[in-house]
């Protein structure tokens, strides 16, 4: 059975200790999606949101919530980013906003929280600045789909 590696033999929560691993290029790309209803997508495209403009909020909450994720989640590294990019579209076929993000570096641990943790305060973002005009709105499927970098290599989702 394999070990999680935030706790010790013991059961007690611990940071990885990243001492001896190699640094090399990392990696991470997530995505997820804000669902509403047609009248605050047609919103959010006319500009018509009375908080201002959603997407751009929201794409630069996401950067600031990579920037912010060993604050936000125990144990994650502190990690000095080189590039975080947090990009938002609208799909009016599904009442959508779409949101991809990527987080970069070169160090001994990975960038996948920092990519999640920017879908889904830029997530959130959408909701706080519409909630007035549509409190049913849905955070779905927010999840990493490529991971590049140290010894366990490449992942991408199905």
């Amino acid at each position: 059975m394999t070990k999680l590696t935030h706790l010790d033999d013991e059961g007690n929560a611990v940071m990885v200790d990243v001492t001896d691993k190699d640094a090399t290029e990392r990696t991470a790309t997530a995505k997820g999606s804000v669902l509403m209803a047609g009248e605050t997508m047609a919103l959010i495209i006319d500009g018509g949101v009375k908080k201002g403009d959603v997407l751009s909020v929201a794409q630069l909450a996401g950067i600031m919530g990579a920037k912010k994720t060993p604050d936000l989640i125990p144990l994650c590294h502190p990690l000095a980013l080189t590039s975080v990019t947090v990009d938002l579209t609208c799909d009016a076929d599904r009442n959508a906003v779409d949101i991809t993000a990527t987080c970069k570096l070169t160090g001994v641990t990975g960038v996948e929280m920092e990519a999640l943790t920017a879908v889904s305060i830029a997530a959130l973002t959408v909701y706080d600045m519409c909630k007035a005009v549509d409190k049913g709105m849905r955070l779905t499927d927010i999840r990493l789909v490529h991971k590049a970098g140290g010894k366990s290599g490449t992942y991408e989702a199905e």
